[in-house]
């Protein structure tokens, strides 16, 4: 048996149907990965034996895994225990996931049938689905939530996430949003700074964003904003680095204001610009044309 010099990396796909698996496998086509599309669990271990003896060069090999295959659950955690155990495999889950109203809604546009609800509504068939995933869900070593991403936006998160080995570091994701909205829910900091002066308050402020300058300035100029980013940044140095080391490959940060138009948006871009000397850091900002209708 030939042995692999080198680790072989395997990015196993997973996660809510709809949420952007095939958008995420013609990704890893584009970062030349060896890829295989909805692949049986129960599969998996004959395919880590063809890839172990192969003589070819393949060294980074995604998998999309889902429930389109009925004995998922009976051979998943098996295999992924089994993908543990091989020194010669570096493993990885990416798990992707989406509020159920953006599930519904692209199911409700591409007119498929959601695979756990095939005669009923696609909105049980989600809830369903989501409390079978929730133990994969907990594994996964990133996270990527597509509500509020476009195709090319997710497709560049995962080009810059996975990136060859030696390029690979810890991502720090901003996000600003607007209470009124919801807090995001894949968020693991939320910061509130509804305490802020508002810019909506100052009429030629307020169909502005904080991305203009005119925005960005007014909010920056207080002694309560300057005061309260100096303590954050000061957190953030500290608690940074201590999740690098905790093994965690992307922190999202959440940063809430009233509407997520002005101060939240300001913020989420300061911190970001802050921070990217030290970490590679992406900014979203969640609900800026709300107001707008779109």
């Amino acid at each position: 048996m030939l042995e692999k010099e080198q680790s072989t990396q395997l990015v196993i796909i997973t996660g809510m149907s709809g949420a952007g698996k095939t958008v995420a496998i013609q990704s890893f086509e584009d970062l030349g990965y060896f890829c295989v599309d909805n692949l049986p669990p129960a599969l998996l271990p004959k395919f880590l034996e063809l890839m172990k003896d192969s003589t070819n060069d393949i060294r980074n090999v995604a998998l999309v895994m889902d429930l389109r295959g009925r004995e998922f659950f009976d051979a998943l955690f098996e295999s992924l225990d089994q993908v543990s155990k091989e020194d010669w495999l570096e493993a990885h889950v990416l798990f992707l996931d989406a509020e159920d109203q953006a599930l519904v809604s692209r199911y409700k546009e591409t007119r498929r049938s959601h695979p756990l609800a095939q005669e009923g509504l696609p909105l049980e068939g989600i809830r369903q689905e989501r409390k079978l995933l929730d133990e994969l869900r907990g594994r996964a070593q990133t996270i990527i939530h597509t509500t509020s991403l476009k195709p090319r936006e997710l497709r560049d998160r995962i080009l810059d996430q996975y990136k060859a080995k030696e390029q690979q570091v810890f991502s720090v994701q901003m996000v600003s949003f607007g209470f009124k909205y919801g807090v995001p829910i894949d968020a693991d900091l939320v910061f509130d700074v509804r305490f802020l002066p508002n810019p909506h308050y100052v009429e030629q402020m307020r169909p502005l964003t904080g991305l203009n300058s005119e925005v960005s300035s007014y909010v920056l100029k207080w002694s309560d904003t300057q005061k309260f980013l100096e303590k954050l940044t000061d957190l953030l140095q500290f608690m940074l680095p201590q999740y690098r080391r905790e093994g965690k490959s992307q922190l999202v940060i959440a940063i809430g204001c009233t509407g997520g138009q002005h101060r939240s948006v300001t913020l989420a871009e300061h911190l970001s610009n802050y921070f990217s000397k030290d970490f590679t850091t992406h900014v979203t900002h969640r609900d800026i044309d709300k107001r707008k209708g779109l």
